[in-house]
């Protein structure tokens, strides 16, 4: 225990540390925590074998799974708090044709690219892997662009739709995959499953919209029982941790599969909360100066969890770099088309794509249901190297997208220490 609590300590100095290198070549602080747990995990500093000083093996990084799941769903909560209703009436319809649209030209573009690659060299990726590695491409990380969000307060349209894309997104590649991963197993077993294709997906839907609601409502009739401020947020605080305890259980009856999406849940509940608690947004604002440590820890656990055994087998690196290619082709094409259709800004069309491309968490869960697969260990080690790229590329590349578009500000303020650099300066406003 006294290491794990020195291991945690040392992850969390490794990102802060790291995050001054980062900020002296403009990085995004994301892509510092993840290099931070890369270089104390357990292919360089872990290798040493100190206790308490870096990860010394992947399953010592796993050993502390309960924080990365708790910072998912606190991440999930506060995405949802930004399907409020008054931006719901303005731009819902378009976020959600946009989010299911670019998930599924993706998951078709990657199909084909890499169906072709199947009958071309066969060896190299069996047809149920190609249908199953197009599904997996649908998914996008939602922390990672969170969190360039909230460090540069990245603030108009494009964010307001990228977040509600992100979040749709999700819900969309939960069903594109569990149908296509159907469609692969019966290709392997001559034999298709309703019951897997069809009603599982969708009882896992239900299931998690109905846990998401009720926790938002009934947060909303607690939260109004305490009155102080640290009581509030402490309320709330529990709510999340209770509804990702209660997300990651999973039950079978009479061979039907029953279990939540942690993401969806959260984010529905934090969309509920949002739009009944008036107080809402200054609640939310003190949850997340709590979570501050915890999303570091969550990249820095993330980028030690990064197996560059990967990087070693050809293979893996060939179909790797076609899944990556076609991929971002997939994501930036299918957002530009969707945008184009919902007739939004020339500038959301050009850079909305380019924000989607990190890939992590929820593709990894979806690679690992896919090793049941004759040759899943491919698929598997395919999304490793994707998301090892996509984790260490993607936050600066969204950050570039969102400077682009106009939607990342001048900060105000440089340093807490420091008066307001801007203060005495004409024609800048400070809020």
């Amino acid at each position: 225990m006294e290491f794990m609590l020195i291991t945690l300590a040392f992850s969390v100095l490794a990102g802060l540390l790291m995050s001054r290198a980062a900020k002296l070549v403009n990085l995004p602080a994301v892509t510092a925590y993840l290099v931070a747990g890369l270089c104390i995990g357990p292919f360089l500093l872990g290798r040493l074998g100190i206790k308490g000083i870096g990860f010394s093996s992947l399953e010592y990084v796993d050993s502390f799974s309960i924080i990365s799941q708790a910072a998912l769903g606190f991440i999930a909560f506060e995405i949802g708090n930004e399907f409020r209703l008054k931006d719901l009436k303005s731009m819902g319809k378009s976020a959600i044709t946009i989010g299911i649209l670019q998930a599924v030209i993706t998951t078709i573009i990657v199909d084909i690219a890499l169906i072709l690659l199947h009958f071309i060299a066969p060896s190299l990726v069996s047809l149920s892997s190609a249908i199953t590695l197009g599904a997996i491409a649908a998914a996008t990380a939602p922390a990672a662009t969170l969190m360039v969000v909230k460090q540069y307060k990245a603030e108009g349209p494009m964010t307001k739709l990228l977040l509600m894309v992100v979040a749709i997104d999700d819900a969309v590649g939960l069903v594109l995959f569990s149908v296509s991963f159907g469609v692969a197993t019966a290709l392997e077993t001559g034999a298709i499953s309703f019951i897997g294709v069809v009603v599982e997906p969708l009882l896992e839907l239900v299931l998690s919209l109905v846990l998401g609601i009720m926790g938002g409502v009934s947060l909303n009739w607690l939260e109004k029982y305490f009155h102080s401020r640290s009581k509030r947020m402490s309320l709330a605080v529990a709510f999340v941790l209770l509804t990702v305890g209660i997300s990651l259980l999973e039950w079978e009856i009479g061979g039907v599969h029953f279990g939540f999406s942690l993401l969806l849940v959260c984010m529905v509940e934090g969309t509920v909360f949002c739009n009944i608690n008036e107080t809402s947004e200054e609640l939310m604002d003190r949850v997340d100066r709590w979570t501050g440590p915890l999303n570091m820890l969550f990249f820095v656990l993330s980028g030690a969890e990064l197996n560059l055994n990967v990087l070693s087998n050809p293979l893996v690196l060939i179909v790797g770099l076609i899944f990556i290619a076609f991929r971002s082709l997939g994501k930036i094409s299918g957002a530009y088309l969707s945008c184009r259709l919902e007739k939004t800004s020339p500038t959301i069309q050009k850079y909305l794509g380019i924000t989607l491309l990190p890939q992590a968490g929820v593709a990894l869960g979806m690679a690992l249901t896919a090793r049941n697969l004759s040759d899943g260990e491919i698929v598997r080690n395919v999304v490793l190297f994707a998301v090892l790229v996509y984790e260490l590329v993607g936050p600066t590349l969204t950050k570039w997208a969102l400077l682009k578009s106009g939607e990342i500000k001048v900060e105000g303020r440089s340093n807490a220490r420091t008066p307001n650099i801007l203060d005495n300066k004409p024609g800048i406003t400070i809020k």
